[in-house]
């Protein structure tokens, strides 16, 4: 049994990456790299840290993961141009990244 195509599926540590296209308008992708299965959380923040959208929240088994914003807020309004940032937090890792979105 050959084993090393799977461990070309799974990362070896996690990573948020940089969204493209960034800027952006409507919609940008997020990736994301998860080594085990464990609960992620992806959310987006304006300049004031205020949370706009909450993307993710759930267990997700691990491997190369990709999640797309579409400049609409939790209450479905979109959003004004500008920069944002996106967090990703689990148990283990976390890390924040910016984005600019252009109308």
């Amino acid at each position: 049994e050959n084993l090393s195509n799977i461990a070309d599926i799974i990362p070896t540590s996690y990573e948020l990456h940089q969204n493209y296209p960034n800027p952006f308008n409507p919609i940008t992708n997020i990736q994301y790299d998860l080594p085990e299965a464990i609960n992620v959380k992806i959310d987006i923040y304006d300049v004031r840290g205020r949370k706009v959208k909450s993307l993710l929240n759930q267990i997700q088994e691990p491997g190369f993961k990709s999640i797309q914003w579409n400049a609409l807020s939790d209450l479905g309004e979109r959003v004004g141009s500008g920069m944002y940032f996106y967090r990703i937090e689990t148990s283990d890792f976390n890390k924040t990244k910016k984005m600019i979105l252009l109308k």
